[in-house]
């Protein structure tokens, strides 16, 4: 088997026998135990060294280890001193494992285990809390990562990544196995479990189905995450929990405080017609090598990308302004700065972006977004940021700081393409600047997720928060860092609040919050009342997850001032949440020799995920990237869309749809020509004779091609929704009472049964 890539260059003995994880999730909050089993089949001790992707989401809270019958709990200290515990145990001869996250990306760790006598065998156990938020459609997204690809470092960068120095092997060769068992509890009733990976059979613990178990199906290969999609019956209402503090802590510290964990939907009323033409849209490609990977899917994730940049380009307004860089390292744009969007400039774009290739080395996002902050924001189009990036990149915390920096100019929506796109760069750049994020793996359509953020790009953000808190008597409610500065219609808020002082009032056991925002320049409020009962927890996973989001915000602040980082790291003492500035350390007491000779270092594997392919590393140097260019224009991995005469159609819906909306004007329109006919399976000369009288051509062209949505592409709505508006508002300033005549003579001529509501009539 040719494989490319880091390789390891040994057949050392791997100590990592078992990866066994134990997921309970309560609600919408996971909390996950994760079992590391090794064993030194080696003459000598040796030193153990583990890599792993986290979710940046998780807020890491306890390490403990169980070595030769010993347990040991580690104890979180600031880095360099478990450092140096550590190294001091080991020259000492002592049993020690240490785990830390990696600097400069919060969803990257490395556990290491020393002095592993030669069979001895060894069991360490992570344990973390996650809070899950929903999917578009409803379901809870759980993500166990288990793909780690190497990121890039840009050249001038003084950083390091761990991640390109991680041995590899090739698909299916990794010699530790993966086992997962989840256990859901909800009021809510579970409805159903899905997921990409294989599972055993779904079995409900309870007869009201309110709680349920499922496992991963032996034989799980690391070429991609586990994923669990967990649809309750209904996850839209508001929740409230109060955690008790934890026994011991001091009275008004995070840890020994109760904790709120308040859970919003706020219902917003129908936004006002705001102006068509309003808005800037910038889109950010990745052109890196490994862009070109399609490890699950027939496209490549460059291809993707291009066919979604098509669809958002045709769900434009008329008017508003855009622009399209690619980068890798080093960038280009189609227009030295946003123009206009009009006929002339879409059909421009959409011939160059047929062009487009996976071609510019490097993953250096950095370089791009400093030159789109220095142009100027068109006055009256506000500027909205499409970043589309498989997430391999070495420099997270500097990129995050520079969106933070420029926050207050514009909006940032990121997509994470593939199997292990950093959820550190792709949450942390849409947290700074108030956007959303979204993950793209290669069984998903990257369309779907696209449209929905350029809907909410479209739509107002809600604004403006306050909290008015109403308590018994002793009783004071202090939010936990600054919660939420923006959200969006319909999606879920999260405020975590710490209760002080002693309730005075005997007969009183509820709260209430009213909550005000600004939506479109107008005040609104919603009030919430929540019972103060306090459920007791061991683990303290709310307690845990209002730290997270704390650390997150003083580690995410685009100026790190000296007040900031004592505030974290004091945080991440007292709550046990591992940070930049901390470590977990445990140390064997018990026994101890002396080492007289350094000890055998091993590291363990990661499964190379990309196929065996060379032009996917071009990323390395500037030298490779150049070496690409010798790939033509028919290369079979540059896509080109659909011309508008085009005769031969694809014919697959999906083909056929991606056609039709390539067909489409600017202004929302469709031409009469053979291309149309061609989709609707019809001649061009029997389409121009069933055209209603004193009917303009393009009207009726227009008026077939929403029918055909409709009847053949119901199930990609969310995908053409806003150039089908863009064409019904087309049609009524176009044609007015007659269009009713023409929708009526089109389902005729096409056999649908398509609406006039559907037209907005």
């Amino acid at each position: 088997m040719v494989a490319y890539g880091l390789l390891t260059g040994s057949q050392d003995p791997v100590a990592l026998r078992s990866i066994s994880v134990d997921v309970v999730v309560q609600g919408f909050v996971a909390d996950v135990v994760s079992e590391l089993r090794y064993q030194n089949e080696e003459e000598n001790p040796v030193e153990v060294k583990f890599v792993f992707p986290m979710a940046e989401e998780a807020a890491v809270y306890a390490f403990e280890g169980l070595i030769g019958g010993t347990r040991i709990e580690a104890q979180i200290r600031k880095k360099e001193k478990a450092q140096e515990e550590y190294e001091d145990a080991l020259i000492e001869g002592r049993e020690a494992f240490l785990l830390e996250r990696e600097e400069n990306a919060s969803d990257v760790f490395t556990c290491v285990l020393g002095n592993l006598p030669s069979d001895g065998e060894a069991t360490l156990k992570l344990h973390y809390v996650q809070a899950l938020a929903p999917e578009p459609d409803g379901a809870i997204r759980f993500v166990l990562p288990a793909v780690l690809n190497p990121r890039y470092v840009p050249h001038c960068s003084e950083n390091k990544s761990v991640t390109t120095c991680i041995p590899r092997v090739p698909e299916g060769q990794l010699p530790y196995t993966l086992s997962l068992s989840a256990t859901m509890k909800s009021s809510y009733g579970i409805n159903r479990i899905e997921s990409k990976c294989t599972l055993d059979p779904l079995r409900y613990i309870t007869e009201d189905h309110t709680a349920a178990q499922v496992s991963l199906a032996e034989g799980h290969k690391f070429n991609q995450d586990v994923e669990l999609l967990i649809y309750y019956n209904d996850v839209h209402k508001p929740s409230a929990l109060v955690e008790a503090g934890k026994p011991g802590a001091d009275p008004g510290s995070l840890m020994g405080d109760p904790v709120l964990l308040l859970t919003l939907y706020p219902s917003l009323p129908a936004p006002k017609p705001i102006p068509n033409d309003a808005g800037e849209f910038i889109f950010l490609l990745d052109r890196s090598g490994s862009m070109d990977c399609n490890t699950y899917s027939p496209r490549s994730r460059i291809q993707s990308a291009k066919e979604t940049l098509l669809l958002l380009l045709k769900s434009l307004p008329l008017g508003c302004y855009f622009n399209i860089y690619g980068f890798g390292t080093d960038y280009e744009s189609f227009y030295p700065q946003s123009v206009e969007y009009s006929q002339q400039t879409m059909s421009e774009s959409l011939e160059r972006l047929k062009k487009v290739k996976a071609n510019l080395g490097g993953t250096e996002i950095l370089k791009p977004l400093k030159t789109i902050y220095k142009l100027p924001c068109q006055e009256g189009h506000p500027r909205q940021l499409f970043v589309f990036t498989d997430g391999e990149v070495g420099n997270t915390e500097q990129v995050i700081a520079e969106v933070s920096r420029h926050r207050s100019s514009h909006r940032c929506f990121t997509f994470g393409i593939g199997q292990g796109a950093s959820t550190s760069l792709i949450n942390g750049m849409a947290r700074a600047a108030g956007g959303s994020a979204e993950f793209i793996t290669e069984k998903e359509r990257m369309q779907t997720k696209a449209l929905q953020s350029l809907k909410k790009a479209l739509q107002p953000a809600v604004t403006g928060f306050s909290w008015n808190w109403d308590l018994p008597a002793g009783l004071e409610a202090v939010l936990v860092g600054s919660g939420p500065q923006v959200i969006f219609p319909g999606h879920r808020c999260l405020i975590y609040a710490q209760i002080h002082g002693q309730n005075q009032s005997s007969g009183s056991t509820e709260g209430s919050v009213v909550l005000q925002y600004t939506f479109q320049d107008e005040t609104l409020e919603e009030t919430m009342k929540f019972s103060l009962q306090v459920q007791e927890s061991d683990r303290l996973p709310i307690h845990r997850l209002a730290a997270h989001a704390l650390l997150q915000e003083l580690e995410g602040a685009a100026e790190k001032d000296e007040e900031k980082k004592c505030l974290a790291l004091e945080t991440s003492l007292s709550s046990g949440v591992v940070c930049a500035q901390t470590a977990f350390v445990g140390v064997n007491i018990e026994r101890g020799i002396p080492i007289q000779e350094p000890l055998l270092q091993r590291e363990v594997p990661l499964e190379w995920c990309y196929p065996s392919k060379p032009r996917l590393f071009a990323k390395r140097t500037k030298r490779a990237a150049i070496a690409t260019e010798h790939y033509s224009e028919d290369d079979p991995h540059a896509i080109g869309f659909p011309s508008s005469d085009s005769e031969s159609v694809p014919k697959k819906a999906e083909s056929l749809l991606l056609t039709l909306i390539s067909l489409q004007n600017a202004n929302g329109s469709w031409l009469l020509n053979c291309g149309l006919a061609s989709i609707l399976g019809l001649a061009e000369a029997d389409i121009m004779s069933k055209t209603p009288a004193q009917v303009a051509p393009n009207v009726w062209a227009t008026v077939l091609a929403i029918l055909w949505l409709h009847s053949h592409a119901k199930e990609q709505s969310n995908e053409w929704e806003l150039l089908e508006m863009k064409a019904l508002r087309w049609l009524w300033a176009t044609e007015g009472l007659q269009l009713a005549e023409c929708i009526k003579a089109g389902n005729v001529l096409l056999g649908t049964s398509v609406s006039l509501q559907d037209f907005g009539l």
